[in-house]
């Protein structure tokens, strides 16, 4: 049976977390095959609008983009094939942390300052849709959390009855 842990949470007072109640659970007698984890990863990645692409200067696979965040604008050197201005995307600013606890930071590549990242769905940890960086369309507000635009965050326990 697969229970969402924030579903129990609305009828139980649960003050562990997720790998917790799962231990738990099997100190209990409960079989539990596993605990999945749904929804965003990752943080410090906004809503941000590709402004200008142009070629790097020193890389052939390598564009020069300006992101604008709603509240700045940045820097961004970008590999994907699919990157264009006027894109409404997902940008890590630095800072922010991707799944696997990839830390983004500012850095040169190949000459040229890189202040964040545009993401692809994969680098989010979501389900791959494109190749390339994950073009979000004209809905969301720039400087939007994209986190929370994909809704709250649960575990998944698949406990064996």
């Amino acid at each position: 049976m697969r229970l969402s842990y924030n579903w129990l949470k609305t009828h139980v007072a649960l003050e562990m977390p997720a790998q917790d109640l799962a231990a738990a659970l099997l100190r209990l007698g409960f079989e539990v095959a596993g605990v999945e984890r749904l929804g965003a990863t990752f943080s410090g990645v906004v809503v941000g609008k590709v402004l200008s692409s142009e070629k790097h200067p020193n890389a052939d696979k390598l564009s020069v983009c300006v992101v604008d965040d709603g509240a700045s604008k940045w820097n961004v050197v970008c590999g994907a094939p699919n990157v264009a201005a006027g894109q409404t995307v997902a940008y890590a600013r630095i800072g922010a942390v991707l799944p696997g606890g990839f830390k983004i930071e500012g850095r040169k590549l190949r000459g040229v300052e890189s202040q964040g990242m545009i993401c692809s769905r994969t680098e989010l940890g979501l389900p791959k849709d494109v190749d390339g960086i994950w073009i979000m369309g004209e809905g969301p507000a720039l400087g939007s959390d994209v986190g929370a635009l994909l809704g709250p965050a649960d575990d998944v326990l698949e406990v064996e009855i």
